[in-house]
């Protein structure tokens, strides 16, 4: 079975059972997260370091089968992660290694080019050439963290209306962050 080729719930309901499933949600999502911790972070090495934490911290919710129970809401379940993980690094003035300590990964060891890439994924312009309700939604939802309710009212529209704007925004972030591959 070719997982990549699976929808979110799909490979959510996959995992369950066949836990090579993970690569393929971390291929899906790889990109985006460390994009995000790139953009917040500044420091493609810090950015690096808090995406295997939290890619090594949701392997081991699923495998606790504590993942997220609407598969739509699996991206936002995984930046949630990371969100917490950058969090926790910001107080503690480090990134803490516990989840991949817990799953025996070892810290990758970065090569130039590697660094380059990541620091290619500030995504500036992939969300700059989203449709402006999509790319309004999908900043105050992602980058500045706020809830749907308080970006509806801002917007002066809808809180389901905002959570529609926001998944076809990464809908359309994550198809062109595949076709780059």
């Amino acid at each position: 079975m070719r997982h990549d080729d699976l929808d979110d719930a799909a490979l959510l309901a996959a995992l369950r059972d066949q836990p090579e499933a993970f690569a393929a949600l971390y291929r899906r999502y790889e990109r985006p997260v460390l994009g995000y911790l790139l953009r917040r972070t500044r420091a493609p090495e810090a950015a690096a370091d808090l995406a295997a934490e939290t890619f090594a911290a949701a392997l081991e919710a699923l495998r606790r089968d504590a993942g997220p129970r609407d598969p739509a809401a699996c991206a936002a379940w995984l930046f949630g992660i990371a969100r917490h993980k950058l969090a926790d690094s910001a107080r503690r003035g480090r990134v803490e290694e516990d989840a991949r300590r817990r799953l025996a990964m070892e810290r990758l060891a970065l090569t130039d080019a590697d660094l380059e890439r990541i620091e290619a994924l500030t995504g500036d312009e992939l969300v700059a050439a989203l449709p402006a309700d999509q790319r309004a939604a999908v900043l105050a939802r992602i980058v500045d963290e706020r809830d749907y309710e308080e970006i509806a009212g801002t917007l002066e529209t809808s809180a389901l209306v905002i959570r529609k704007r926001v998944s076809r925004g990464l809908a359309t972030l994550r198809a062109r962050l595949e076709e780059g591959r």
